[in-house]
């Protein structure tokens, strides 16, 4: 089963990143108030990437790489080819 690495933008602009087995799933969940404690003061969030794994493992790492970025390198791999949002179905 894959899981995916993703980042949400939240109201306020800020993004926050964590990694799930369904990411549109997981953006509803933040956005109900499920979801992490940042997502729960910051909301509505709405899902700006989303990165294909293809193991757990292999998703914390991704998601520990990319929670060291600056947010300049965030934004760029918001608009890089890796981002896989486009090729998901929500």
């Amino acid at each position: 089963m894959p899981y995916y690495c993703y980042m949400v933008e939240c109201a306020d602009g800020s993004l926050y990143t964590g990694w799930s087995s369904n990411p549109y799933r997981r953006e509803k969940a933040h956005n109900q108030g499920c979801g992490a404690r940042y997502t729960r003061m910051h909301r509505p969030v709405h899902l700006v990437y989303a990165e294909e794994l293809p193991d757990h493992s292999t998703a914390l790492k991704r998601e520990r790489a990319i929670k060291q970025l600056s947010r300049e390198q965030k934004i760029h791999l918001i608009h890089s080819p890796s981002n896989q949002l486009s090729k998901l179905c929500p």
